[in-house]
């Protein structure tokens, strides 16, 4: 099943995380988990670029 993400909501809640990482709020256990997560809100954020990239470029190639 795949996750139906914002990029809004997937960069914040990655926000979250790193803001977590850095402050030392995450516990041994937890820190596998919270890389696993982030890692699947780094792709989410990627292809949502990507494919919007990808309509701007054909829009400005429409426009030519």
């Amino acid at each position: 099943m795949k996750e139906t993400l914002t990029y809004t909501e997937a960069f914040e809640e990655l926000k979250t995380i790193v803001d977590q990482l850095e402050n030392d709020s995450v516990s041994v256990d937890e820190l596998t988990e919270k890389m696993k997560r982030a890692t699947v809100l780094m792709k989410i954020c990627r292809d949502k670029l990507t494919k919007t990239e990808e309509e701007v470029n054909k829009t400005i190639e429409e426009l030519s």
